[in-house]
């Protein structure tokens, strides 16, 4: 096999695997947390116990949703939040999930952050806190600094002068982030 063909066949391979790993692992997390939510209500039937957990939260939010109802939950959370450890976790993520599912979207904001006085290195956040006069820092902001692939990122408190508000919508800003700089950019 000439060396022009073995490079050719290398190529062809690497370029399969551009497609295949991503294709194959989001396959398999959707199928694996298909399958993890379905294994919570034990039944035989594949499938049903998923059916099951989306129709009940479903009907669940209905019932938090409507106004009959609606002050049994809240007289309920009220109760919740005061128990010491529950209080902490609880409300850390249901913060966390109305951040990104609730009303009050939190990064909805996306912005950079200059990390120097020069503005040479620049970090792109979101806001999730425009006023901090509450605890005495006024013309300080909260920006949340996601990290690029992970499920994690670091919030700061930041003053103004260094923030610059991005034409990009929060969508695309995250996926650029958390890709590492890849993507994101194209997105309108």
């Amino acid at each position: 096999m000439s060396k022009f063909t073995f490079n050719r066949v290398i190529t062809y391979f690497l370029r399969g695997l551009l497609f295949v790993v991503p294709l194959a692992l989001t396959v398999y997390v959707i199928f694996q947390s298909l399958d993890w939510i379905d294994g919570l209500i034990p039944v035989d039937i594949p499938g049903l116990g998923f059916i099951l957990i989306v129709s009940a939260v479903t009907f669940l939010g209905f019932l938090v949703s409507f106004f009959i109802t609606r002050p049994f939950f809240e007289y309920f959370e009220k109760y919740l939040i005061k128990i010491p450890l529950v209080n902490i976790i609880y409300s850390s993520l249901k913060d966390l999930i109305g951040a990104f599912v609730g009303d009050q979207k939190k990064f909805n904001k996306p912005v950079l952050v200059a990390m120097d006085e020069n503005r040479r290195l620049l970090k792109l956040g979101f806001v999730t806190n425009e006023s901090l006069k509450t605890i005495d820092l006024d013309g300080y902001i909260s920006v949340y600094m996601p990290h690029s692939y992970a499920w994690s990122g670091n919030q700061f408190l930041v003053d103004k002068k260094f923030i610059t508000p991005l034409n990009m919508s929060s969508t695309a800003a995250m996926k650029f982030v958390v890709s590492g700089g890849v993507s994101g950019l194209d997105e309108k």
